[in-house]
């Protein structure tokens, strides 16, 4: 139980003069009358004066204290239960990497935000806290309207690993939260670089701190037969150390019986980053460490096997021998191909097939009808990725009757290459008349077709990411898949590639179909922005407006039920009260 105006229970000194008044009579001479009419005429005076005695209607007395006590109730704003007046604060926390870096003092940025959620929940008296954290997806730490122990004990547990992001979405959802016209407190790590664009009831609170950082910014692994290749890109912000001593180790694979450390001297340029390439035999998981500095975090990763798929080509019958050594020239030297791979037991579904016009394969090779010969010009789709690179001065190009499908590639009227709606690719020519084939762009051109194949493939076209990066994902249809993350799971809906928003967090993230585990991706701790620290600072840009319901807290209006029950009272009253004083009668005798 709560009071909104505490002085209003004074009106409860009324039950003083109330409780004397009934104690409190004066004593009247008896008159003895023969009959009620006879009442009317006399007018009784009181012999003596006022005296104390006991009186006999309690139950007038009981119910006239009990309207002053409602009254008094009324007046003092009575709160019981949830009607209690609360203050309800909003928290955003700055969920990017930078967030995790440490100050001069050593203490992380993050810990000073919690520190400072702790003493505003304190000295604004909040009996509800809501708590954000921003990112490229905002998300509810605790609340709405949680316990603050509940919302402190969230924000404890919470790690700031994002990418890079803009804050206005998350601070637009908490003035959501928090109601019109109050504030919302932002704890981050640096200055707003437009103070007039943030929103006039958000409070900005910076504790960060121009620091220099070495950074890992890109990590890639590529495992090839036993061969794992390892790719690093390492930066400097600021005027730190020209050259770092970065640990590499590698733990055994199958079959190794031990693994392998390695210390790489990189020397580190004033702009730009160094690239550094090592390879193991037979490894497993690779770490990768940096000298600890203002954010330890950028300067570790975890490569986990990232294995080829290599894609299964075959070559369908009835191709002209031409084409059919052409390709095999090709598929010879071609990495991450699978020759023959419907003989592996691979479904008709996941096997590039090179085929003649005619025929089901998905890529077809030939040009039937009449031959027409062209050296140009030739107008290609630009954009398209099957024509990457794909430079065709000085070919001499001779195509029969146009393929169906969408045009990419043509010459006059003639359709040199099309691309139906299902993916299939038409290659209209005919090698024996054309010099296409002995020249770079008969390699390349088929090589995107490998590379488009590999695209469409159920699974992750990348096994390593960066923070903020979308999250690609290839699904066939008629299936269920989900992702599951540290975050929890989700399901993946659409077929073909999908490209999935960036995920909230590093980690490992598996695509599950129908409860199976298909493929896997990591996310690496990893975004070049967030290492860049030199922008950082300490602020407190005050909101500019604010309302006064805010300062005295919320809650509704006054409650009704102390006038309900005063009404009731008083009715009562009257009815125990409105009954005649038996009068005492005498009839005369004769």
């Amino acid at each position: 139980m709560s009071f909104g105006f505490p002085w209003g229970l004074l009106a409860l000194g009324a039950l003083v003069p109330l409780v004397a008044a009934y104690f409190l009579r004066r004593r009247q001479k008896p008159v003895v009358v023969s009959a009620l009419f006879l009442w009317r005429t006399p007018r009784p005076r009181a012999e003596a004066g006022p005296r104390w005695e006991r009186f006999t209607r309690e139950a007038s007395l009981l119910l006239e204290a009990l309207a002053v006590v409602a009254a008094a109730l009324f007046l003092a704003d009575v709160r019981l239960g949830e009607t209690a007046r609360t203050r309800h604060l909003v928290l955003v926390v700055d969920g990017s990497l930078s967030m995790s870096a440490r100050g001069p003092d050593g203490v992380p940025v993050l810990e000073k935000a919690r520190r400072e959620a702790a003493k505003r929940v304190e000295e604004d008296g909040a009996t509800q806290v809501t708590v954000l954290a921003s990112g490229v997806t905002p998300r509810v730490l605790a609340g709405p309207e949680a316990e603050p122990s509940r919302a402190l004990a969230a924000l404890e547990s919470f790690q700031a690993m994002g990418a890079d992001h803009d804050v206005m979405p998350s601070l637009v959802w908490a003035q959501e939260l928090a109601g019109a016209g109050r504030r919302v407190v932002f704890l981050t790590d640096a200055p707003p670089e437009a103070p007039a664009l943030v929103p006039a009831s958000v409070r900005w609170m910076a504790f960060g701190a121009g620091r220099d950082n070495v950074a890992l910014v890109s990590a890639q692994r590529r495992d090839e037969g036993g061969t794992a290749t390892v790719t690093l890109r390492v930066a400097r912000f600021g005027a730190g150390p020209q050259e770092v001593e970065a640990r590499v180790r590698a733990k055994p694979g199958p079959g190794a019986k031990e693994g392998t450390e390695r210390v790489e001297r990189v020397r580190l340029p004033d702009e730009g980053t160094t690239t550094v390439r090592l390879t193991f035999q037979g490894a497993g998981d690779v770490e990768v460490a940096l000298p600890d500095d203002a954010l330890p975090e950028d300067g570790r990763v975890s490569l986990p096997p990232s294995p080829i798929r290599p894609v299964a080509v075959g070559l369908a019958e009835g191709l002209a021998p031409p084409e059919r050594q052409s390709l095999e020239r090709f598929l010879a030297v071609a990495p991450e191909v699978e020759r023959d791979g419907a003989k592996e037991g691979a479904s008709p579904e996941e096997v590039l097939l090179f085929g003649p016009r005619g025929t089901d394969a998905r890529v077809t090779v030939g040009a039937p009808g009449k031959p027409r010969t062209f050296v140009g010009p030739f107008f290609s789709e630009k954009g398209h990725p099957l024509l990457d690179d794909v430079q065709l001065a000085g070919v001499r190009w001779t195509a029969g009757d146009n393929p169906p499908g969408r045009p990419l590639m043509t010459a006059g009227e003639a359709v040199l290459v099309s691309e139906e709606e299902g993916g299939r690719v038409h290659l209209n020519v005919d090698l024996t008349r054309s010099n296409v084939q002995r020249v770079a762009a008969w390699p390349v051109l088929l090589g995107n077709v490998v590379r488009e194949a590999r695209r469409t493939r159920e699974g992750f076209p990348r096994r390593q990411l960066t923070l903020g990066e979308p999250l690609p994902v290839v699904t066939e249809a008629g299936a269920r898949y989900t992702l599951v993350g540290p975050g929890g799971s989700r399901p993946v809906f659409g077929a073909g590639a999908v490209d999935l928003p960036p995920p909230s967090g590093p980690g490992r993230y598996v695509l599950e179909r129908d409860g199976d585990e298909v493929d896997s991706a990591e996310v690496l701790a990893l975004d070049a922005r967030e290492s860049d620290l030199r922008g950082r600072g300490a602020a407190d840009v005050a909101a500019r407006e604010s309302s006064d319901e805010e300062e005295r807290g919320s809650a509704p209006g006054r409650a009704r039920w102390p006038l309900v029950l005063l009404l009731v009272a008083l009715v009562a009253d009257f009815y125990v009260t409105r009954r005649v004083p038996h009068l005492e009668s005498q009839t005369p005798r004769r």
